[in-house]
């Protein structure tokens, strides 16, 4: 069971009588639903309903830890402070630095995963593998091999396959992670990711890239006739990660007209486990 030492994430805690009702006010999750043993991502967005932060979250003792990118920690914390107010909210940086993930794509092994240390990733769950993830340093396996992971199963990551504001919660595939709650209530930027919602906007989805070279790097464009269709994220080796426009893309596949990023010929799949599938023109994209 490989267990990699993430050393670029870093930790918050928020504890309080009042703790659930601040963040279940505040962010994407569904903090009230959230398992014990359960870490689920989320996201504080805009007003206008973009990513302007996000994380993972989970319940630990009478608070919840927050775990995000260390470069995102410190604004993160000034936001959340700034909405706090008089509510009975402590928050404070972890003095534990970075995250330790550990996991298994073997049904056998999952049931001595859930009983180990750690809180286990909605993200993968969904996608059939069992990780947990654990503040601070329990194993050393290359950071490579979760990148990998995390391609192999289309669950991306800021800074490498989106910029923050600049991506909607649909466009990271929220809406089925466990990231994203349409029955909560009121959180900000909530009335525009459930308008998109209820109306079946959302256009820009992940996707796993394959072809049979390398990929070339993060940030190449895949386009189709020489019309962009979206961005190559995260890559290792023939494999890689990107947000695409799916209408695009499925009009492209439908009239038998080749994927390129940059130069190299692509293939396009949507993770199995959204249960998305491209439309095949715009009339089926907009239905």
């Amino acid at each position: 069971m490989p267990a990699v030492f993430l050393k670029d994430r870093s930790l918050l805690f928020v504890s309080g009588a009042e703790a659930q009702s601040f963040l279940q006010n505040l962010i994407t999750t569904d903090i009230a639903a959230l398992g014990a043993d359960e870490a689920r991502p989320g996201a504080l967005l805009t007003p206008q309903g973009k990513i302007l932060f996000d994380f993972m979250i989970w319940q630990d003792g009478e608070g919840y830890t927050i775990e995000t990118d260390a470069g995102q920690r410190d604004g993160l914390l000034q936001r959340l402070t700034m909405y706090k107010l008089r509510a009975a909210v402590t928050l404070a940086p972890s003095t534990e630095e970075g995250v330790t993930v550990s996991w298994s794509e073997d049904a056998e092994d999952s049931q001595g995963a859930r009983g180990s240390q750690g809180a286990r990733d909605s993200r993968f769950a969904k996608a059939g593998v069992t990780l947990t993830r654990r503040a601070g340093r329990h194993g050393d396996g290359a950071e490579a091999l979760y990148d990998a992971l995390r391609i192999r199963h289309g669950i991306v990551a800021s800074g490498s396959d989106f910029a923050l504001q600049d991506a909607f919660p649909h466009d990271v595939l929220m809406d089925f992670n466990g990231g994203l709650s349409f029955r909560k209530g009121c959180y900000v930027g909530q009335e525009v990711v459930s308008r998109m919602q209820h109306r079946g906007t959302a256009r820009r989805r992940v996707v796993t890239v394959s072809a049979a070279t390398d990929l070339p790097g993060t940030g190449t464009e895949i386009t189709a006739a020489g019309k962009p269709v979206g961005t190559l994220g995260s890559v290792d080796g023939g494999n890689g990660l990107a947000i695409v426009r799916i209408d695009r893309a499925g009009a492209a596949m439908a009239a038998g007209t080749p994927l390129l990023a940059g130069d190299t010929p692509v293939s396009l799949v949507l993770p199995a486990w959204s249960g998305l599938v491209f439309p095949a023109s715009a009339d089926e994209a907009s239905a």
